[in-house]
C-alpha cells in the first residue's frame, strides 16, 4: 500500500482526484491528507477481519489523532501530512473523530450480525435517522474539514458542506449496491424498502434477496429523490459562492450530481453495470469550475 497521502489519492481512482489535484500546493496537500486518512480507516472497516480487531485498529487511529492535537510527533507519512493540515488550516479534531465514529458504525453492525447468526457484513437496512447520522459522520465531516482548507468556514458554507456531504454519500450508496451486498451490507433505509413492499421483516433482511426484488428500483428512486433534495439544498446554500475558494467543492457537486442522474437514467435494472464519471470528464469539469465557469450537472 502506498505510504504517502498523495500516492494513496492518486491510486484511488476517485472522482475527486482532479478537483483536489488542481488546488494550490498547500491546499492540495491538506485535501490529499484528509482523503488518504478516510481511505485508511475505510479499509479497516471494509477488509476481512474480526470486528474486535477492527475496533482496536480504529481506536489506534483515534489515539493517534488525539496525540497530534496534544502536540505528539507523527509516526508515519500520513499522520505527518495530517498534522501539517491540522496546523495550517485549524482542522477541528471532532470532525476527524466523527469519521472514525462513522466507520465504527459499520464495524458495530458487523459484530451484531455475527452475534445474531447473520454472518459477516455490516449495516443492513438502517432506519433513516441512523442512515443520516452515518452520512453526517462519513461524509459531512469531510465537508466540514474541506471548507476550512478552502478558507470558507462560515455558517452558510457549513450548511453547504453538510447538505453536499449527505448528497454525495447517498449517491455512493446507490452506486455501490452490488459491491456493498457482496460484503453483506445494505444501506437502503428500511422505511423506503417497506414502502416499496420489499420486506416487512427487517431483522431477517438479506442484501442479495433485496437486490433481486422486482420493486428494488422503487426504493432506489425514493433514495435518489432524497439525494436530489440535498443537492438542491447545497446549491441554495452556495448561492453565488461557486467562484473563488469553493470552486473545487463546486466541481465535486457537479460531478456527483451527474453520477446520480446517470444512475437514475439506468434505473437500477442491471446492477452489474457500474455508472461512473471518467477522469477526463472529471478534469474538464474541474478546470471549468476553477475558472468560474461550472458546467451543468
Amino acid at each position: 500500500m502506498p505510504d504517502t497521502a498523495a500516492a494513496v489519492t492518486a491510486g484511488s481512482g476517485s472522482t475527486f482526484y482532479w478537483p483536489m489535484r488542481l488546488l494550490p500546493a498547500s491546499k492540495r496537500a491538506a485535501m490529499f491528507a484528509i482523503y488518504a486518512f478516510c481511505r485508511r480507516i475505510d479499509d479497516i472497516a471494509d477488509e476481512p477481519g474480526e470486528p474486535a480487531a477492527k475496533r482496536a485498529a480504529l481506536d489506534v487511529w483515534r489515539r493517534d489523532i488525539r496525540d497530534l492535537y496534544a502536540g505528539g510527533a507523527p509516526g508515519d507519512p500520513l499522520t505527518a501530512a495530517l498534522k501539517g493540515a491540522i496546523d495550517r488550516y485549524g482542522l477541528p479534531r471532532v470532525e476527524l473523530e466523527a469519521l472514525i465514529d462513522g466507520m465504527a458504525m459499520d464495524v458495530a453492525a458487523e459484530a451484531e450480525g455475527c452475534r445474531d447468526g447473520g454472518g459477516p457484513g455490516g449495516m443492513r437496512a438502517p432506519d433513516l435517522d441512523t442512515l443520516r447520522l452515518y452520512c453526517r459522520r462519513v461524509a459531512g465531516a469531510v465537508g466540514m474539514l474541506a471548507i476550512r482548507v478552502f478558507d470558507r468556514a462560515d455558517p452558510a458554507t457549513e450548511r453547504f458542506a453538510l447538505a453536499l456531504g449527505e448528497a454525495l454519500q447517498l449517491t455512493n450508496i446507490l452506486r455501490d449496491l452490488a459491491e456493498d451486498a457482496e460484503m453483506g451490507r445494505l444501506y437502503l433505509p428500511r422505511e423506503l424498502l417497506q414502502a416499496a413492499g420489499i420486506t416487512a421483516d427487517i431483522a431477517a433482511v438479506r442484501p442479495a434477496e433485496v437486490l433481486a426484488h422486482p420493486t428494488l428500483p422503487r426504493a432506489c428512486e425514493a433514495l435518489a429523490a432524497l439525494a436530489e433534495a440535498r443537492f438542491a439544498e447545497a446549491r441554495a446554500a452556495l448561492d453565488g459562492r461557486a467562484r473563488g475558494s469553493l470552486w473545487a467543492a463546486t466541481a465535486m457537486m457537479v460531478l456527483y450530481h451527474r453520477l446520480l442522474r446517470r444512475l437514475r437514467a439506468a434505473g437500477w435494472r442491471d446492477l452489474t453495470v457500474r455508472s461512473r464519471v471518467g477522469r477526463r470528464e472529471s478534469a474538464w469539469v474541474a478546470v471549468r469550475c476553477m475558472f468560474g465557469l461550472p458546467p451543468a450537472a
